[in-house]
């Protein structure tokens, strides 16, 4: 089955490939769909080291080694926690590249009141930590994929 990001996904595999270099991805609001994206791409295992998906606080800090205080005071929907979701992505399974994406897929707003579709996206590589806010529009299933669509455009921009 193909998907509007399929073109998408094998230009990030083939420049990583011609990179020479590796990928991990940290994903909250997405649920794995970015590691699911590249993954149903023949080769990808030549450059996508693997992911974690951290829905929830206690894993984004137990694995991916995000701050409690960044969660305490940023929250979990923060370019804060973007940016330490990545850099752990990267340094626990040991990739050139960690890309993360947190956020607010919806249905409901956040205790904070903020809405649905406010996405944070990072990449971390040597030389490069970079995060992005995104205000997506849509339902659940259109906010994830777009993210997912974004943070492989984001590859793109540093790749």
């Amino acid at each position: 089955m193909t998907t509007k990001y399929e073109p998408l996904a094998e230009e990030v595999l083939r420049r990583l490939k011609t990179a020479e270099l590796t990928l991990a991805t940290a994903e909250s609001c997405t649920g794995g769909l970015i590691g699911k994206l590249l993954t149903d791409i023949p080769g990808s295992s030549a450059v996508y080291m693997g992911g974690v998906i951290s829905y929830t606080n206690k894993v984004k800090h137990r694995l991916l080694g995000v701050r409690d205080d960044t969660l305490r005071v940023y929250t979990a929907v923060s370019r804060q926690t973007a940016h330490e979701m990545a850099l752990g992505a990267r340094e626990i399974i040991g990739a050139d590249i960690g890309v993360s994406v947190t956020g607010l897929a919806g249905p409901d707003s956040d205790e904070t009141g903020r809405e649905p579709g406010l996405v944070y996206i990072a990449i971390d590589m040597p030389g490069v930590s970079f995060c992005k806010e995104l205000h997506l529009p849509g339902d659940r299933a259109m906010v994830r994929s777009l993210a997912a669509g974004a943070v492989l455009e984001l590859i793109l921009e540093f790749v």
